[in-house]
């Protein structure tokens, strides 16, 4: 099933990682099954933000909070590649959380993917006018 997400989100997340050549940009996805509603910034707290990304605890601990109490649901994670391509690593296929969904950028595109256990399927992206970021 396509995923909508607005324009305004994506030039935000290809700023963000062209601004950031050196390390893995990375927050957390908001929205619902087929629509990607909202992108929040998460600092990389990983050891080696060169070559990997693991956001912030207390972002995600908040986010997740928030849900229970009746927010904004989050649907998923994006992160940069800064050296390779929008496609999952061996490091994000190990990591994923089964029914997440993972937007990748490198190079100057984003890419869409679900996380499957072991695995990851790419979802096409509908690209609309009409979408928030806190980037």
């Amino acid at each position: 099933m396509p995923v909508e997400i607005g324009r305004e989100i994506v030039n935000v997340l290809l700023g963000a990682a062209a601004a950031a050549p050196d390390r893995e940009i990375c927050g957390l996805l908001f929205g619902s099954a087929g629509r990607i509603d909202r992108a929040q910034v998460a600092e990389n707290v990983a050891a080696r933000p060169q070559d990997t990304f693991e956001i912030d605890p207390r972002a995600l601990f908040a986010a997740l909070r928030a849900e229970r109490a009746g927010g904004p649901r989050l649907i998923g994670h994006y992160h940069s590649h800064p050296n390779g391509s929008a496609e999952p690593s061996a490091r994000d296929i190990a990591a994923a959380e089964p029914g997440k969904y993972w937007l990748i950028i490198a190079d100057g595109t984003a890419r869409l993917w679900l996380a499957g256990v072991r695995r990851f399927t790419e979802v096409q992206m509908i690209v609309n006018q009409d979408r928030a970021s806190d980037g």
